[in-house]
């Protein structure tokens, strides 16, 4: 590869978050797909892993956008750090929450407490004695011994690597 054909920063940073914005997306909709497809009712905390994807994928496409439009390197580059510290932050969740499961530690006091209940137009006293809400301290799938909290932390350490690499990059 000579020098007049090797990658430009941009399209190094461009080609980075294009790939971070698709596998968070992928993440966060392989969630919502044991969700709504597969049926498993999300606890607390399971809820509180899906943030930094709802605003990590958005900002990876601004990064992306900011890319290809060779916006300042600071700019894509600083774009692409946050990105990796929302997966930190989604790393740090994805062990509290398999630490709970493993009973490492304790979950929160309120981990079987939902937000809304889907009553399927009975009263509410009938959906209650007919659901009942997750416990955040079991597991509701294990694959290759890691729950869907371990999954998240495997994921979202590779994606933290990949974004805070692409971050570093200056050339």
């Amino acid at each position: 590869m000579t020098i007049a054909s090797a990658p430009t920063p941009h399209r190094r940073h461009l080609a980075t978050a294009l790939f971070l914005a698709v596998a968070m997306a992928a993440v966060v909709g392989t969630a919502l797909g044991f969700q709504h497809i597969g049926g498993y009712i999300p606890c607390k905390l399971c809820y509180e892993q899906r943030t930094p994807y709802y605003v990590g994928v958005p900002i990876m496409v601004l990064a992306a956008i900011s890319a290809a439009l060779r916006w300042p390197l600071w700019v894509t580059r600083g774009l692409l750090l946050i990105g990796g510290l929302l997966m930190t932050y989604s790393l740090y969740l994805g062990v509290k929450h398999a630490g709970v499961e493993w009973a490492w530690w304790a979950g929160p006091t309120d981990c079987g407490a939902v937000d809304s209940v889907d009553t399927g137009g009975k009263g509410v006293l009938d959906a209650l004695n007919t659901f009942v809400p997750p416990s955040c301290d079991k597991a509701a799938l294990r694959v290759l011994g890691l729950s869907f909290a371990g999954w998240n932390a495997v994921a979202s350490l590779f994606l933290a690597v990949v974004a805070y690499r692409g971050a570093a990059t200056r050339s």
